[in-house]
C-alpha cells in the first residue's frame, strides 16, 4: 500500500494553527476540471478561499477533498476542492503559512469525469428573476 500524502495533514495542521491564533486561513486552489467554485471569482486560474469559521458553513478538511458552503455576492456556494489542487495555505493578517506542489486530480468519487468539449467552455447566463419570483420579499403598503 501506497504512503499517504502529508498534504492534508499539514493544511489541517495549518488551518488550526492559524485558528488558534486568531487569524484567518486562506488556501489558494489551481481551478481544474475537479474543482467546484464560482467561476467569477477566479483570476489566472486560480482563487483563493477564505477558510475560516466565519466565512464557511460545514467546513470538510479531508484526506482527499476540502468541502464547504460559502457566501459569494449574496448566494451560498457549495465548494468542493481536491486537495491535489491546493498550492498554498496562509493567514491573511501575517502571511505565514505554506506552498505546496499541485498535482492531477481526481474526480470526486460517483460522479461522471468531466468531458472536455466545445460546448461544456461555454458559460450559461442565468435569465433574469421574473417580478413574480415567491421568493423575494416584497413591502406593501397596508392601510
Amino acid at each position: 500500500m501506497p504512503e499517504s500524502s502529508t498534504k492534508p495533514y499539514l493544511i489541517r495542521a495549518l488551518h488550526e494553527w492559524c485558528t488558534d491564533n486568531g487569524y484567518t486561513p486562506h488556501i489558494v486552489v489551481t481551478v481544474d476540471a475537479n474543482t467546484v467554485v464560482p467561476r467569477a471569482h477566479i483570476h489566472d486560474g486560480q482563487i483563493t478561499l477564505n477558510i475560516g469559521s466565519l466565512a464557511t458553513n460545514r467546513l470538510v478538511l479531508g484526506n482527499e477533498y476540502i468541502e464547504f458552503q460559502a457566501r459569494f455576492s449574496g448566494v451560498t456556494e457549495h465548494i468542493f476542492v481536491p486537495v491535489a489542487a491546493v498550492s498554498a495555505i496562509y493567514a491573511r493578517e501575517t502571511g505565514a503559512g505554506m506552498g505546496f506542489e499541485v498535482q492531477e486530480s481526481q474526480a470526486y468519487p460517483g460522479t461522471e469525469p468531466a468531458v472536455e468539449s466545445n460546448e461544456s467552455n461555454q458559460v450559461e447566463t442565468p435569465s433574469p428573476p421574473d417580478d413574480d419570483d415567491p421568493k423575494r420579499p416584497r413591502l406593501t403598503i397596508v392601510k
